[in-house]
């Protein structure tokens, strides 16, 4: 993470609850209700985060943040920022959450809280249509050379799990793919609904390994110590998912990907 924070958009979206009698717990944490509530996320994710359109912020997460906030009784504001400046930003106060199809692992909590979690995903392989890698244990130190995103959980992984391969280093994913389609590399480690993506983009040259090589829980970013904001965004989650809200999410931005995942057995989505 040594790029400076990039903030390149905001939108404002006002949402004010009236309570009578015993306060709703995300009014409790709620604090001052003019507060807008600060959510960073990288508009380079679709279907999650992403702009639409309209160049405005759209997504499964925007759709998240916006029900959110309105729960909190706070104003949302939605700033996109960079990947490898998302934690610092929420730990200088420059955003109070993250929701950016964020993973929770060991490392990321030494430096943030984290929510209950949301989404089940993985990491998966985008390779060349005719190559003969099956699985990521067919990925060979002086043979293969691998693409992966900066600071993402792929990243980290690779380094752990296969430190000799030559990994190739970029900050975009889109030319992470890019890099498989030219034959630059060999693989590109990444999660699963966007190597999907990738390969319906480009399925004369490139095939999915959907199948995760490790499982992943994305959760919600949180500043430490903040436990009220912890427990009423829990409470939120829970009440979300009950109420059939990421299902509907589901089907109105990716009816397509969750069908073609539940139709090869493929653990995915939300739980």
């Amino acid at each position: 993470m040594t790029r400076p924070l990039l903030v390149s958009a905001s939108i404002f979206a006002s949402a004010l609850l009236v309570s009578c009698g015993k306060p709703d717990p995300g009014e409790a944490a709620a604090g001052d209700s003019a507060k807008p509530f600060v959510v960073g996320m990288e508009m380079a994710y679709p279907p999650f985060e992403m702009r639409g359109t309209d160049n405005q912020p759209d997504g499964i997460s925007v759709r998240m943040a916006e029900d959110l906030a309105a729960r909190l009784g706070r104003p949302l504001e939605i700033r996109d920022v960079e990947w490898d400046g998302i934690i610092p930003a929420l730990q200088s106060g420059k955003i109070d959450a993250i929701i950016s199809s964020m993973t929770r692992t060991p490392e990321r909590e030494q430096a943030i809280a984290f929510s209950d979690g949301y989404v089940t995903n993985g990491l998966c392989l985008l390779v060349a249509k005719d190559s003969a890698i099956q699985t990521a244990a067919d990925l060979k130190p002086g043979v293969h050379k691998v693409a992966v995103k900066l600071a993402t959980t792929g990243h980290q992984w690779a380094r752990a799990e296969m430190p000799a391969l030559q990994l190739v280093t970029l900050d975009n994913a889109a030319n992470c793919a890019m890099e498989v389609v030219q034959g630059k590399v060999d693989a590109f480690i990444y999660d699963q609904i966007s190597i999907y993506q990738f390969w319906k983009k480009f399925e004369n040259e490139t095939r999915p390994i959907l199948h995760p090589v490790r499982e992943e829980t994305w959760a919600i970013g949180l500043r430490k110590g903040e436990d009220d904001l912890r427990d009423a965004v829990n409470a939120f989650l829970a009440d979300y998912r009950a109420k059939g809200k990421f299902d509907e999410l589901a089907q109105r931005y990716m009816a397509e990907p969750k069908a073609t995942f539940e139709k090869m057995g493929v653990p995915f989505l939300f739980h």
